[in-house]
This record gives structure tokens, C-alpha cells and sequence, in this order.
């Protein structure tokens, strides 16, 4: 019988004086001349480490504590989740994974406007309160049958609807291809398409999206290059400065967010500051750093690994992905329910508009009863 232990997080206080110190002892640079627009500012990072040195983190584990949440062991690897039971005996199961560099407490908001599902918000191995696999890589297709292990053996749902942004999209669409007698649907706002798309299929809109990918690659994708080739070189220094890796993680909150370029605290609008520093807090207390670079330098699964998706799907295309063909997506989701082009909202779905996000789950879910 697998098992499942209560959670509650309590971070001792010497792991919190210690972070201050060291966030009141930060030695913090100008920006650079050429500074990227989109990048972390000087001015924004001062004050946010200003702030994060005299934060009040015992006000927001009490916020997290409100959320039930426990360890499960799987397959000898323990996973946290936090498990929102809905009043209903028999109402739809909800898988909620997150990405990179968010952590599952991005996602809670959304999951708490759902009262209606049971809602699970899994951390990914190696991410937050989730160990890190002992052996083997971490592929896309074993935190799936990881993913899947979790709510089908240990929670016990026998079927579930799937939802993951950024590293877990591919994992979500696993689960969907791979478990099509599990899983009842998909909600995706990190589309697939398949590699061979590219030469197959012959329209000026999928060369366009294709063209534009591979433009951004190179200045957008640096940071994933880093942490594929040098991924121990950069958690050294990340997990011993709390400033830097409130810098590494922000900019991408605030570069992929919905966000004016050329503000990066704008992001604050849309993602609070007691949300982004919730995120460095989680990252520094579990020194995860190093393990959530994994999917990055083990390898995600090629393309090709993962099957058409024939279960009923809903696409909501993000800022980010706005030029997304919707020929791409009926090529690989198969049943394809929605498509909606979504508007000011970014990489961060879920958490960028939980509201929103919230009520189009929940139609989905209600139109597949």
C-alpha cells in the first residue's frame, strides 16, 4: 500500500536569520550598459532584496498551511502534493503540475477557485518539498509514470483531467497519450506540435511560427543553454546568494509574465511581490536549485516519444505562444474541444489570470460529464 504523510511546512529560524544576513550583506551591482530591456533591472532587484530581508515568511506559511498537503511516497521517490478535496464525492479529478522556475504555490490560487474538482498540485521531482530521484535521469517520461502513479495508485482516482506549463507540458501530454484510459482530458496553454511539422505540413502560418521560434532561440533560450551545460557551475552560486537567485528566478517571472518589456517590476502587477518572494523562499529553504535544473542537462524525451493525444483537449493559447497555429494543434490533439487565443496573459497561465483560468477548467470539466 503506498504511502501518504501530512505535510506542514516550518522553516527553523537559523535557515531565516541566516537568509537575512545575508540578504542585508548582498553586494549589488549597477546594470550594465547594454542591459537587456526585458532583463532584471538594479533598481528593482535593491528593492526587492530590500524587502525580502525584512519579510514577514511566518504570515505566508500560515498562508500555505491552509492548503491540505502531504508527502507520498512513489515508487521509493517522495512527491509533495497539495490535495484540495471538493465537498462532491464524485466530482472530476484535477492534476496541476508546474514548470520552471515556479514552484506549486504559483498555482494554488488558481487550484482554491475550484471547489468543484478534487485538485491536485503536484511538485515535480526534485522541485521544493518533492525528492529528487536517486537513480536515473529525469526524463519527460518518468515524471509522467511518476504523475500518473501518483493520482491513479496512491490518491486513487481511476481517471483525471491534466494540466502542466512550461517543463511539464510535455509530461501532461505524455500522460494524456500515454494513459488515455486514465486520463478523461487535457488542458493546455504549452501546446505541442510535432518535430516532423516543420517539413510536413505546407502553410505560410506554420512556417511563420516555426521562423519566429527559431529567431528567439538564441537571446530568450540562454539561460536554459546554461543550466543544460553548466548546471552545477550556476547552483553553486545560486544556492550560497540569496540576491542572485532571487534575480535568476524573478527575471523569468517577469520576462515571461504578460509584462511590458521595458519595465521589469511590472510584473508585480500581475504576479504579487509576496508571490515572487514565496518562490525565492521556497527555492533557498529546500536548496533545490541544483535538482530543478535536472530536466534541463538530463535530457527532455525527443518529440517523437510522445503519442498523438486522443483524449478530449482544450488549447488556451498564451502571449508568449500567440502565434501558435491552430492547424498544429488539431494535427496533434486529436479531439479537440477549445481553442481560444487568450489576451494579456503569459508563460504563467494559471497563475496570471487563476481566476480566469479556473472558470475555463471548470467548463471544460463540466462539458466532459
Amino acid at each position: 500500500m503506498p504511502e501518504i504523510r501530512p505535510f506542514r511546512l516550518h522553516v527553523p529560524d537559523d535557515v531565516l536569520e541566516d537568509l537575512r544576513w545575508r540578504l542585508r550583506h548582498a553586494r549589488l551591482l549597477e546594470d550594465s550598459p547594454r542591459r537587456m530591456p526585458s532583463g532584471m533591472s538594479a533598481s528593482w532587484l535593491r528593492d526587492l532584496v530590500r524587502t525580502w530581508a525584512d519579510w514577514d515568511w511566518r504570515a505566508r506559511e500560515e498562508w500555505l498551511a491552509g492548503f491540505p498537503q502531504f508527502l507520498a511516497d512513489v515508487d521509493g521517490t517522495d512527491i509533495h502534493v497539495a490535495h484540495l478535496r471538493s465537498t462532491r464525492p464524485d466530482a472530476p479529478a484535477l492534476l496541476i503540475m508546474h514548470g520552471w522556475p515556479h514552484t506549486f504555490a504559483l498555482q494554488l490560487e488558481a487550484a482554491a477557485k475550484l471547489p468543484d474538482l478534487h485538485v491536485v498540485v503536484a511538485s515535480l521531482p526534485g522541485f521544493a518539498f518533492s525528492a529528487p530521484y536517486a537513480d536515473g535521469p529525469m526524463t519527460e517520461r518518468r515524471i509522467a509514470a511518476t504523475m500518473h502513479r501518483l493520482m491513479t495508485d496512491v490518491l486513487g482516482y481511476d481517471r483525471y483531467i491534466t494540466y502542466g506549463e512550461d517543463v511539464s507540458a510535455n509530461v501532461s501530454d505524455l500522460l494524456a497519450g500515454t494513459y488515455p484510459q486514465h486520463v478523461s482530458g487535457i488542458v493546455a496553454t504549452h501546446a505541442h506540435f510535432a518535430a516532423q511539422d516543420r517539413e510536413t505540413v505546407d502553410d505560410p502560418e506554420v512556417e511563420a511560427f516555426f521562423a519566429r521560434l527559431d529567431a528567439d532561440g538564441g537571446p530568450h533560450g540562454a539561460y536554459g543553454h546554461v543550466q543544460w551545460a553548466r548546471p552545477d557551475t550556476l547552483a553553486a552560486a545560486l544556492n550560497d546568494s540569496p540576491a542572485g537567485l532571487l534575480a535568476w528566478i524573478a527575471e523569468k517571472l517577469s520576462e515571461w509574465a504578460d509584462t511590458p518589456d521595458d519595465d521589469p517590476s511590472a510584473v508585480e502587477q500581475v504576479i504579487s511581490r509576496d508571490r515572487i518572494l514565496t518562490e525565492a523562499t521556497i527555492y533557498w529553504v529546500t536548496q533545490s536549485i541544483a535538482t530543478s535544473f535536472r530536466p534541463y542537462h538530463e535530457g527532455p524525451d525527443t518529440p517523437e516519444a510522445i503519442p498523438e493525444v486522443e483524449v478530449p483537449a482544450a488549447v488556451f493559447v498564451q502571449r508568449h505562444e500567440h502565434d501558435y497555429p491552430e492547424v498544429l494543434a488539431r494535427r496533434f490533439y486529436r479531439d479537440l474541444r477549445v481553442f481560444e487565443r487568450l489576451e494579456h496573459v503569459g508563460h504563467f497561465t494559471a497563475a496570471e489570470i487563476p481566476e480566469g483560468m479556473a472558470a475555463r477548467i471548470r467548463d471544460f470539466a463540466a462539458a466532459l460529464r
